[in-house]
């Protein structure tokens, strides 16, 4: 339990200083325990995997493996994906079949392709970007570390936009598109976002629509991971279509959309897909062509027999939410009991997706996780959410609940409650210490 409501900020340091010393002994306490839990990233537990099980039935060496325009799908072609698959897809993905082409089982592969294709080739006739003296991409903070990783494996300079309730901050975002041609995209995860969980208002989808940027080569990332990974019946986020939008707005080819079904069924055999204006795809297809003569059609074919169409993915994803509910639940319950009204930290309440952004007092996230890891817990690294793994405040963690059973998570968001109140308590005593005696009440 909290001790009392009242603001660390607010206690005398005659306070602080007892509050140090039981937090010290709880710690302490939990040190003992042996823990060894990981909440790092965001992976599907065991339950979540077994629920795709059936996926491995619905072919056998007796199947009919031809799809539905007769196309044997054991064979090489197809590159842009089969037909029923890509109508299954497009369903999840809210867009036109003709509009997306189906690859592997990575969407971050197929964002790094696209990378990768106009750093060494440009886009749609535009110089390479690897023959311009600057590139840069704007990354929403805090956002998702891998997007990051791979412009800057590029050499790409990543310029920090705030993440705020509705989205990007869009003011910022048309200012500096608009008057830096040297800017040259923007990662976005629009829905039920890594990590806030906050998923962009129909305004800011209005706007990233309507943009005006400088660069003609300039695209919008949107990685559209969590389209359908609700944890609510009746209470869900939901998103203007992107691609549409920007059709209505005269911007047709000024985004890229991406999804797989790595968290609907098993993430290392999902389907990715990429969508976008037929403009961009007759422009990726002259790379695509050379690169494959086509992905893992049969996976494709395993995908529509066992979903069968987006109703059965709607119905099993509600399978995956009834496991993942009780444990965002939990974990926003207990933060409420242990850190609500004392002034040290705040959190997300996501409706959606696999994260829960966990925000400490300024200066102290880096020491919550360390404190974590000597407890046996380990976080996402601090700062993992910015680019350059640097979060300037040092205040911003990734609570990933999925994977552990929910016994364990309870205990590590105990812990993690109780690193913040040690990490908040000593430092605001260090505070006042190097202010001199003037600030000991």
């Amino acid at each position: 339990m909290s001790e009392g409501r009242k603001p660390y900020s607010e206690m005398s340091t005659e306070e602080l200083e007892a509050l140090e010393k039981k937090l010290k002994a709880e710690y302490k306490k939990m040190q003992g325990m042996g823990l060894e839990l990981n909440m790092s990233r965001g992976k599907p537990c065991v339950e979540q995997l077994d629920l795709s099980m059936g996926m491995m039935d619905v072919l056998s060496s007796e199947s009919d493996l031809r799809c539905e325009d007769g196309t044997d799908c054991r064979n090489y072609g197809v590159l842009g994906g089969i037909p029923e698959a890509r109508e299954l897809i497009g369903d999840m993905m809210e867009v036109p079949y003709d509009h997306l082409i189906i690859y592997g089982n990575s969407s971050l592969n197929v964002m790094y392709d696209q990378i990768s294709r106009s750093y060494s080739h440009g886009v749609m006739g535009s110089t390479p970007w690897c023959k311009l003296d600057k590139v840069k991409f704007l990354c929403v903070v805090p956002g998702y570390d891998r997007h990051f990783r791979i412009t800057e494996y590029f050499g790409i300079e990543n310029v920090p936009v705030p993440m705020l309730e509705t989205g990007p901050d869009m003011d910022m975002v048309e200012e500096l598109v608009a008057g830096d041609e040297s800017i040259k995209g923007i990662w976005c995860v629009p829905k039920y976002s890594n990590p806030t969980g906050n998923s962009y208002s129909d305004e800011t989808v209005r706007r990233f629509a309507r943009l005006r940027p400088a660069a003609k080569d300039f695209r919008i990332y949107w990685d559209n991971a969590y389209t359908i990974h609700h944890l609510y019946d009746h209470d869900q986020d939901h998103l203007i279509e992107i691609l549409a939008e920007c059709k209505r707005a005269g911007n047709p080819d000024l985004v890229y959309k991406f999804a797989s079904t790595s968290k609907v069924c098993f993430p290392g055999s999902g389907v990715a897909a990429m969508a976008a204006s037929l403009n961009n795809l007759e422009d990726i297809r002259r790379q695509l062509k050379v690169q494959t003569i086509g992905h893992d059609k049969v996976n494709q074919l395993r995908h529509v027999r066992f979903f069968h169409d987006i109703h059965g993915m709607v119905e099993h994803m509600r399978k995956h939410a009834d496991i993942l509910r009780p444990k965002f639940e939990a974990v926003e319950e207990i933060l409420d009991e242990e850190l609500s009204g004392l002034g040290i930290a705040k959190w997300t309440k996501p409706k959606g997706g696999y994260f829960i952004s966990f925000d400490t007092m300024e200066g102290c996230a880096k020491e919550v996780v360390r404190k974590c890891a000597k407890a046996g817990v380990v976080l996402t690294p601090a700062g993992a959410t910015w680019p350059g793994g640097v979060d300037p405040h040092d205040t911003n963690i990734r609570i990933a609940p999925s994977f552990p059973p929910l016994n364990d998570l309870k205990t590590a968001t105990r812990l993690l409650s109780l690193a913040t109140k040690y990490a908040a308590c000593q430092k605001l005593l260090e505070e006042r210490r190097a202010a001199g005696p003037a600030e000991v009440q």
